[in-house]
């Protein structure tokens, strides 16, 4: 019984630390290479980059891109 609990929890844990990853994954408000740069910063820094990514993406307005 204590092996399905730690799995379940384990599986929520996962879950909850996916959130950022698939909501920044699916996001139009950046692309391309700072698309992966805020994901690598979500994977490695955890929920304070996405944080940041919410009140800062996109680092360049969409005007000056190419």
């Amino acid at each position: 019984m204590e092996i399905i609990l730690g799995f379940f929890l384990c599986a929520i844990a996962a879950f909850i630390w996916l959130i950022p990853v698939v909501a920044i994954f699916a996001s139009d408000r950046t692309s391309g290479g700072e698309k992966a740069a805020w994901l690598l910063a979500v994977i490695f820094v955890s929920w304070f980059a996405w944080i940041f990514y919410l009140l800062l993406a996109p680092l360049k307005s969409r005007a000056l891109r190419h």
